[in-house]
């Protein structure tokens, strides 16, 4: 009989980071700004944040939050179901569902929660649900409370999912297809119009999840749909509002009688305590503030091609990667870590991403760049990738 905790006390993976000095994850953030945070009492550029429109500090952002705390406090203290539904929670709603050009909206505390309470409310015993294999780890845990079957289909490969679906479609009632709309790690963006065709042809649903499409993607950041021209084809958007929304929280978007549904469905909605009033009132504003000052996008764009651009120069390889995220492939685990440790020490903070999260010898870092980068913070992040690139051995 072996003692619950036991698994505990063995677990060495991180605790060998740690006393290697490489260990990379929890660092204390002091302060910050749009481009730049302090840790351990140092100044370093911010290129490992989602945070793609920089209106985290944007003053019409923060006036906003101060004014609802003044206004309804600082929490909800219970869900929205029950006695934490505020006026501005529907405000928001309404606003999101007219943006995103769908009927209704949801909106839950966390992004992580929205996948979780919608994919697993919608996918009943005689239901399937077919997943990118590079989807985001709440899309699989939504897949894990769902009752009904998970297949995964190969990455963007639509002529696999075809296959499947042509094998497999008749044994189910209802079929709801599910995938990023860009990929967290690779910054690679669906093909949106393969889907669309494949789940025409098989009468399956489709469900978006735009978590790093908002605010990059499409007619003012409006996302994948809006990309592609398809926003009436996807019937079902995720997304969330820790990234271009500056804020914590999550949504549902698609047509009244869905969102009902989810609404009166979700056990993740139902029992968890609702969004903070500042939450709410930060991506209001932010919904403004990228209306009245399209600018950024064009910020966005601008650092992050030449981001590619340069990078690709110097001879690293970027995966082919098609927006702000751009994975710098490494490789190997332990030298991911050591990479990493040595762009922290030279003031540029970004995050590895190693086995099994991705296949071996896929190890990269992960950066990812903002609408406040200024040509300052990129000149300074490029000069020392150019000098650790050369010390590692990954350019010449």
């Amino acid at each position: 009989m072996m003692d619950l905790f036991e698994k505990c006390r063995s677990f060495q993976d991180a605790k060998v980071l740690i006393d290697a000095g490489l260990y990379p994850f929890f660092k204390p953030i002091e302060s910050s700004t749009g481009s730049t945070v302090v840790t351990h009492g140092t100044k370093r550029v911010m290129i490992g944040s989602n945070n793609y429109l920089g209106l985290t500090h944007h003053p019409r952002v923060i006036a906003a939050a101060k004014r609802a705390i003044d206004q309804f406090g600082t929490g909800c203290t219970g869900s929205r179901f029950l006695n934490g539904n505020l006026v501005t929670h529907e405000q928001l709603e309404v606003d999101l569902a007219k943006y995103l050009g769908k009927e209704a909206c949801l909106v839950f505390a966390t992004g992580f929660l929205a996948n979780q309470g919608a994919l697993s409310c919608l996918i009943g015993r005689g239901d399937a649900i077919l997943s990118d294999r590079e989807n985001h780890a709440s899309i699989v845990e939504g897949t894990r409370l769902a009752i009904g079957d998970t297949i995964r289909f190969p990455h963007n490969d639509m002529v696999a999912l075809d296959r499947i679906l042509t094998e497999k479609r008749a044994q189910y009632d209802g079929v709801l297809i599910v995938a990023d709309g860009v990929f967290s790690m690779s910054g690679e963006i669906v093909d949106l119009p393969g889907l669309v065709k494949v789940a025409s042809k098989h009468n399956c649903k489709l469900y978006i999840d735009d978590a790093h499409s908002l605010g990059v993607l499409g007619e003012q950041g409006r996302g994948t749909g809006s990309h592609f021209g398809l926003v009436d084809e996807v019937d079902l958007v995720m997304g969330t509002f820790s990234k271009s929304f500056a804020s914590i929280g999550g949504f549902i978007a698609g047509d009244a009688d869905t969102i009902h549904y989810i609404k009166h469905k979700a056990r993740p909605f139902m029992f968890s305590a609702a969004m903070p009033p500042a939450a709410v009132a930060t991506v209001q504003e932010c919904l403004s503030v990228m209306k009245d000052e399209p600018e950024i996008f064009e910020q966005l764009w601008k650092n992050a091609r030449r981001m590619k651009r340069e990078l690709s120069s110097l001879g690293f390889d970027t995966l082919g990667s098609q927006t702000p995220i751009i994975p710098v492939l490494i490789g190997d685990n332990m030298k991911a870590f050591t990479f990493t440790r040595a762009l922290y020490e030279h003031g540029v903070f970004a995050t590895p991403v190693v086995s099994p999260a991705v296949p071996d010898g896929m190890q990269l870092i992960r950066t990812s760049y903002m609408a406040t980068h200024s040509d300052q913070d990129l000149d300074y992040v490029l000069e020392v990738f150019k000098k650790l690139g050369k010390q590692f051995g990954l350019i010449r």
